[in-house]
């Protein structure tokens, strides 16, 4: 059956009437949500940090290992030679073994060089890794706080949320589709969150911008449906008593 006009307008309001009551809940929780959101968010972010130190170092500590096995095996190498020198047959075969020492060496102190490079680097991330650490542990008490609180303040109002969003879910299905989809984007970019609204001293409930005599008598009609001229709202009705056009020329 199809609705009259002032049938779509009381079922718009009624909308309106409770999506107002679950915007009062939401104020309720304020910004924890959101603040909720940032901490996760940094949370994540610190432990991503964490890992890629971690596995940074752990890079570092590979090199040290290979330049150490370098060092190693040029120790050995070194120790040979000198043992080859002390059997050599002419000076053609000592300094060319001598070379192969002062070559061993420089391996030796290269080696070494590297893994004081990397022995520093591993210092400074181990202390990047403690500062991050710190930061995360307050990141995750202040969590903790905000998690307690707003579980706390959902909990007293779930009930009476839950009841009001199956209401909505009703109240829904008696607006047409077309009609919903109007509200429910004029909500979304109305910063109070109200879409329907009638008329109070001669004003949109809405922006507060005046309406004019006729305008309010059309919209007492209820005989189509017409929205505030400056914010886009949908007018549900004129509060008060009608005061005659004529009178106001």
């Amino acid at each position: 059956m199809e609705l009259t006009i002032a049938q779509k307008l009381e079922a718009l309001l009624k909308l309106q009437s409770i999506d107002s009551q679950l915007d009062e809940l939401k104020k309720i929780r304020g910004d924890l949500p959101e603040e909720v959101r940032d901490l996760e968010d940094d949370i994540a972010g610190f432990e991503t940090r964490i890992g890629k130190f971690n596995t940074d170092i752990q890079a570092l500590e590979e090199e040290i290992d290979r330049n150490r096995a370098v060092k190693k095996d040029a120790e050995k190498l070194i120790a040979r030679y000198k043992d080859q020198q002390m059997n050599v047959r002419n000076n053609r075969e000592f300094d060319a073994i001598s070379k192969e020492v002062e070559l061993q060496t420089l391996e030796i102190e290269l080696a070494d060089k590297k893994i004081n490079e990397a022995s520093f680097k591993i210092r400074n991330k181990q202390e990047e890794i403690k500062a991050t650490q710190s930061a995360l542990d307050e990141r995750k008490e202040d969590l903790k706080a905000k998690m307690q609180e707003l579980n706390q303040i959902t909990s007293e109002s779930q009930d009476e949320e839950k009841s009001l969003l199956n209401e909505r879910d009703d109240q829904a299905t008696h607006i047409e589709e077309r009609l919903l989809k109007s509200y429910n984007k004029i909500r979304e970019n109305a910063l109070n969150g109200l879409a329907v609204v009638i008329v109070k001293r001669g004003a949109c409930g809405g922006c507060f911008n005046v309406v004019p005599p006729q305008r309010q008598a059309d919209i007492r009609d209820k005989k189509k449906i017409i929205v505030c001229e400056h914010c886009g709202r949908i007018f549900a009705d004129v509060e008060g008593v009608p005061e005659p056009v004529s009178s106001r020329r």
